[in-house]
């Protein structure tokens, strides 16, 4: 692989660390002291634990960065052309309820698009990477999207509600993050859902782009209610098709 940038390193020293406190809190759910947010979301004392550690690394090396993170909102400083977009962790229900699927999540986005972005997922020790023209990673490794053609070979992946589904108070998968992940690596052909927050699919932008994906067009400026469809690009447009009243 090519080197990375000082940017992106700071980023992977600033999850792994954040990741100690992830590991210890999911060998002690029972310890964990839970509020209420809103009807479907929770926040934890791991959550603000872990974007605390995050910001604080970020901040260390990057003092004049702006940021946009889940709990503590948004922060201008005095780069405002440099913000980093951080979600301490993306698939809180899936850690609350003991399912080891959710990750940290941390974007750089320069000048209005994102062009370095981590998805770690610290209890199979999973890193997800990519910067702008530099290529997607995992843990080291050059990754692409899968080269599948026709609809019904492939597989897909949605944490949200389809058309006149049931709303059962569930979230499938439950890690937006992830998700992207995955599909970039090709384990996932394809991935979509509605009422997203930036800070859940930032970095799976870059990494989706860099390992030739395709993404529908995402305005960074909304920070809430964003919708993703990708996949790999040969079936793209039957995808899309297929998903025409989502």
């Amino acid at each position: 692989m090519n080197s990375i940038s000082a940017n992106l390193n700071i980023m992977i020293k600033a999850s792994e660390k954040a990741s100690k406190i992830l590991i210890r809190d999911f060998g002690e759910l029972e310890k964990l002291q839970v509020s209420k947010k809103g009807p479907k979301d929770f926040v934890t004392n791991s959550d603000i634990k872990v974007e605390k550690t995050i910001i604080e690394e970020l901040k260390k090396a990057r003092p004049q960065y702006s940021l946009i993170s889940e709990e503590k909102g948004k922060e201008v400083n005095k780069d405002t052309n440099n913000t980093w977009i951080i979600d301490p962790i993306d698939g809180t229900v899936n850690f609350l309820h003991g399912i080891p699927h959710f990750a940290i999540s941390i974007a750089l986005k320069s000048n209005d698009e994102i062009i370095s972005g981590l998805i770690y997922d610290p209890i199979k020790d999973e890193m997800f990477f990519a910067e702008k023209n530099n290529g997607a990673f995992f843990n080291n490794r050059r990754i692409r999207v899968s080269s599948k053609k026709e609809i019904n070979e492939c597989l897909f992946a949605t944490s949200g509600k389809i058309n006149d589904e049931i709303n059962f108070p569930n979230r499938k998968s439950g890690c937006a993050a992830l998700d992207m992940a995955y599909v970039a690596s090709g384990r996932y052909d394809g991935y979509f859902q509605k009422n997203l927050n930036l800070w859940d699919i930032a970095a799976g932008i870059i990494i989706i782009k860099e390992a030739g994906g395709i993404i529908n067009e995402i305005d960074l400026d909304n920070i809430n209610n964003i919708k993703v469809i990708t996949s790999n690009s040969n079936i793209s447009s039957k995808f899309k098709d297929l998903l025409n009243n989502f």
